[in-house]
């Protein structure tokens, strides 16, 4: 009895798969890797706590985000786009915004520290 018990758990154990949840896909530097970096390669994407998104100091919506962002690309290939949210900003609305710019093809995002 014991043999077969051992026999089906080895079977489990081994056809069995367990999901890993892969989390968001970023690149991030090593420390102490800092780059001196043109204020005209940079633009600002703020979420306040209420999750209204600022581009350049310019409220928009979030549908509008991406083909801003695009835009934006088209111009200037070396963009960085650093978002900046609130430290009451809802996850959801921050992972949206991150969507968006994947989507436009954002290559470079920088996550900048939230406001407290």
């Amino acid at each position: 009895m014991a043999d077969i018990a051992f026999l089906l758990l080895v079977f489990f154990l081994v056809t069995t798969t367990i999901s890993m949840d892969k989390g968001i896909g970023q690149l991030l530097p090593a420390i102490g890797e800092e780059l001196e970096v043109n204020p005209k390669n940079i633009t600002k994407v703020l979420v306040n706590a209420t999750g209204q998104i600022l581009l350049d100091e310019e409220l928009i919506p979030l549908n509008q985000l991406r083909g801003r962002i695009k835009n934006m690309l088209a111009q200037n290939d070396r963009l960085i786009v650093s978002v900046k949210t609130h430290s009451q900003t809802k996850h959801q609305v921050y992972i949206d915004v991150l969507d968006q710019l994947k989507q436009a093809g954002a290559p470079r995002i920088s996550i900048a520290e939230p406001d407290f």
